[in-house]
């Protein structure tokens, strides 16, 4: 099994997330037509099953599953953990909107109690029956969360990514894609780079490394609207891939809102435009893509509407994320299972004032988010929070917006962009008429630096004026220094 993650937590934080969002952003689209570059994809909700705006589909559900028992440290190659699994996706088959004809099949052969092994055992008989149609991407869209759970471990990760597989999938096609495809996770993960599947199919027996390497020559080669049948298990995965290297990196400019980061956005809306398995392509590409970019390169807009089976939030993968990734434990301070987190020891908690720009902006410490300012309803933490905190009382859990932002120079591998996003989602959720309060710790260093964000991307104040004058509403603001830095790179001119 793993051991403890002590770098790239950003990235296994935003392993689930951005699946999650692949799904979700696919889910109006599913069984429709490739759409035409530039198309405007969001969101929308709909489709073929009705789904809410930002709601995942049985892609991130199942996903769920796994991760709830790898969030408890379980190995995911014993028999009590798959039917603890097993045992999970029958209660959610029971009450889903959706249901992949395959899984479906297999479920269906099993009872409530069934055990890992039955299931695996109806999967295999169902191949014996239809090999031709068992080699669905059931299997590789929730395969995710076991990539987090072998973080260190190659040869468990290989195993459990196949077992878990075959839980309802037993076609060698189904397992080996998603052993592949937990393999380049891994690599992401440690080395934030996209390297990781070649080098796996490169590992690979030296007749299955040809084949695989062909089918990614041909997702290179063609945009992912050249997969017609990607509700297949390989198709599928070229597809992923297929938007994941068809979406150009940008490069960084802050002063115009571009940034390298942004790519993670770009390529789930090119999976989508390509038509088909939707909501299944961009879960597939989006699991590989959070691994890359992080938690912190998952937009603010799709992380306000997120949401889905069993009445979780984003916040709730990203719990479900780190802890598969750290045995099922918590850090030393018991985040981020704690109900409430223990911030007693910082003396200006406190602090409070309002934005120089927007008396609609309240700027405060953690005590102004557990009493809020009178007319406040809508939150943006920068700080860690307890899993009781969120949404704060009286607050939508859609307008309470937890950013991962770390107060130390050199530790937000996507600082110029969180800051652009996160000064973005205040400016909508003040246009939507909410006051907000912006908080973290002290309201010394991470608060200040988005209150001066926000001026300068939303009221267009120079970098200047805009740290002196939100410094001049909290008396002991003290940004560090790579902040103030950023601050200079957003503001034109």
């Amino acid at each position: 099994m793993t051991q403890r993650v002590t770098g790239g937590l950003d990235r296994a934080a935003g392993v689930l997330l951005a699946a999650a969002c692949g799904d979700a952003l696919g889910a109006g689209y599913e069984f429709g037509p490739a759409l035409p570059v530039g198309t405007p994809v969001t969101m929308m909700g709909g489709g073929g099953f009705g789904w809410d705006p930002g709601e995942w589909t049985d892609d991130t559900s199942m996903a769920v599953a796994i991760a709830e028992v790898a969030a408890d440290g379980m190995d995911l190659r014993r028999p009590e953990a798959q039917t603890l699994i097993a045992r999970r996706w029958k209660g959610w088959a029971r009450e889903s909107k959706d249901v992949g004809m395959q899984t479906r099949a297999v479920l269906s052969a099993v009872g409530p109690d069934t055990t890992g092994a039955e299931l695996t055992e109806a999967a295999a008989a169902h191949y014996q029956r239809q090999p031709r149609s068992s080699a669905g991407n059931g299997s590789l869209m929730r395969t995710a969360p076991v990539a987090l759970a072998y973080l260190h471990d190659p040869e468990g990760l290989d195993q459990a990514a196949r077992a878990v597989s075959a839980l309802t999938h037993a076609d060698p096609d189904a397992q080996e894609a998603c052993a592949l495809w937990c393999a380049a996770i891994v690599h992401a993960v440690h080395q934030a780079t996209f390297d990781g599947l070649r080098l796996a199919v490169q590992a690979l027996p030296a007749d299955r490394a040809g084949v695989w390497a062909e089918r990614l020559d041909e997702a290179e080669a063609n945009p992912p609207a050249h997969f017609t049948r990607n509700g297949w298990v390989v198709q599928a995965l070229q597809a992923a891939w297929s938007a994941i290297t068809h979406a150009p990196v940008p490069d960084d400019d802050p002063a115009r809102g571009v940034f390298a980061a942004q790519h993670l956005q770009r390529a789930l809306e090119v999976a989508v435009r390509g038509g088909g398995d939707t909501d299944t392509v961009a879960a597939i590409a989006g699991a590989l893509l959070g691994a890359r970019w992080g938690a912190s390169a998952v937009p603010a807009a799709w992380r306000r509407t997120l949401h889905g089976w069993p009445d979780l939030r984003g916040r709730d993968l990203v719990r479900l994320g780190v802890l598969a990734a750290n045995d099922g434990r918590d850090d030393a301070e018991g985040w981020p299972s704690v109900p409430v987190f223990d911030y007693e020891r910082y003396f200006w908690r406190g602090a409070h004032g309002t934005h120089p720009h927007d008396p609609g902006v309240r700027l405060g410490g953690v005590d102004a988010l557990r009493t809020l300012p009178a007319g406040v309803d809508a939150v943006v933490s920068l700080c860690r929070l307890g899993a009781d905190e969120v949404p704060a009382d009286g607050v939508r859990p859609e307008d309470h917006l937890e950013v991962w932002l770390v107060d130390r120079e050199d530790s937000n591998p996507h600082l110029d962009f969180l800051l652009h996003d996160t000064a973005r989602a205040v400016e909508r959720l003040r246009a939507e008429g909410r006051t907000v309060l912006i908080h973290c710790v002290q309201a010394q260093s991470r608060t200040p630096t988005v209150a001066a964000a926000y001026a300068v991307i939303a009221h267009g104040v120079h970098a200047d004026e805009a740290l002196s004058d939100v410094c001049d509403a909290l008396p002991d603001a003290a940004p560090n220094e790579a902040f103030r830095v950023a601050i200079h790179r957003l503001s034109p001119g």
